[in-house]
């Protein structure tokens, strides 16, 4: 999350060339809104150059960039530009307990980036000025609207949502036809209708996607249940009906050498209970995850994340509050690689392709009936799904 603001080239090559030498092809990085709109009038040039310099690193190790704007929220807190900031407002979304800003923490809320006419003006304009620079650029792979976007605000309902979408999706059309968008949901747009029904969503972008992790799930199986992330694919294809990309998955892990445990601890006031899997643990769920995916026609699955926290960042938000969030890395914070890097490794050596899905979710009500009662259908979906499992 800082990464912009104290931005390294040397840093970014060094470890683009080893996200290439473990055969992946994409990296999705973030344009944390704060950094790259100091103002709602200004997009700024500074970090303009910065991603000209990442896009032209990325482009030549053949490393596709997976561009996300209106970061937003981002493991934990909600990270607003500053002038959206209003003290006397609470945050428009309903999971959130932090607020951090240029400034640090911040002890209020924001405006709704989906109804404020200044936030509006200012994400057509960054949209305007990030795509028109870098259309032509080759490391460009995909633009995505947000990430897990109803963390950071809720639109009025899901007509609003969608209405944003189109809007925004036909700006970036209108400047770049050539490349594919999306929008980051993850699980709470198959929980609940959120403002982000994946049929809808999906309808305006040409990419479904979908963030899935079983240990923050109460009807997963386990918390390293390797059937919960395919079928999370699967089910958001059944109510879109495209293909999906697994653009986020994956776990945190103990120390090396640790077993699987809980850790418990006071986070934003409230007591925490987070699943911790051993660096073994985490390799053994992802070697069982990644042929599932391919079974029902993944475009494709990205990985949370690619490095640990360094333990100098550890007394700074997200860390310093979201302690889990330091180990989710596929690299620990003094650059030696976690073992399941090696079964990403394996896996991009077999050369895997996209197919058609040799397992599906089947529904048996319209998208409209499913999002009246979600929870009501999705474990009984699972259930289903299960039973198709090969042998």
């Amino acid at each position: 999350m800082y990464w912009w603001s104290n931005f390294d080239a040397g840093e970014v090559r060094e470890e683009f060339a080893l996200i290439r030498e473990l055969g992946l092809n994409v990296v999705r990085l973030f344009l944390l809104w704060d950094d790259f709109q100091p103002t709602p009038d200004t997009v700024s040039t500074e970090r303009l150059n910065d991603l000209a310099q990442v896009c032209d690193i990325a482009a030549g190790l053949e490393l596709g960039l997976d561009v996300t704007f209106f970061t937003g929220h981002m493991s934990g807190p909600n990270w607003s530009p500053y002038w959206l900031l209003d003290p006397n407002l609470p945050i428009p979304s309903k999971w959130v307990r932090q607020v951090v800003s240029r400034n640090g923490v911040f002890n209020g809320g924001y405006r709704n980036m989906y109804t404020d006419a200044t936030a509006l003006a200012a994400e057509r304009r960054l949209l305007q000025t990030v795509v028109g620079a870098f259309k032509d650029h080759p490391a460009i792979w995909m633009w995505n609207l947000g990430n897990e976007p109803d963390l950071f605000a809720w639109p009025p309902d899901s007509a609003a949502g969608r209405a944003w979408v189109r809007e925004m999706v036909g700006l970036i059309r209108d400047i770049d036809p050539a490349h594919a968008i999306t929008y980051g949901l993850h699980m709470d747009s198959l929980h609940r209708d959120n403002g982000f029904r994946v049929d809808q969503v999906y309808a305006e972008t040409d990419v479904a996607v979908m963030h899935s992790y079983p240990m923050y799930t109460p009807w997963a199986r386990s918390p390293l249940d390797p059937d919960f992330v395919p079928f999370t694919c699967a089910l958001t294809s059944a109510l879109c009906g495209k293909p999906t990309l697994m653009e986020e998955f994956g776990g945190c892990t103990t120390a090396p050498g640790q077993p699987s445990e809980y850790w418990e601890w006071t986070r934003y006031g409230q007591p925490a209970r987070q699943f911790m899997a051993s660096e073994e643990a985490l390799a053994e769920y992802l070697a069982a995850v990644l042929p599932r995916l391919v079974e029902v026609g993944a475009t494709g699955a990205l990985v949370w994340c690619f490095a640990d926290y360094i333990p100098e960042l550890w007394d700074k938000p997200p860390c310093d509050e979201a302690r889990h969030e330091r180990f989710f890395g596929l690299v620990r914070p003094d650059g030696s690689l976690k073992p399941h890097a090696q079964v990403l490794k394996d896996f991009a050596a077999t050369m895997p392709i996209v197919q058609p899905a040799t397992r599906c979710v089947t529904l048996t009500v319209s998208p409209d009936e499913y999002y009246q009662s979600p929870l009501e259908y999705i474990e009984g979906l699972y259930s289903q799904y299960l039973k198709t499992a090969p042998g």
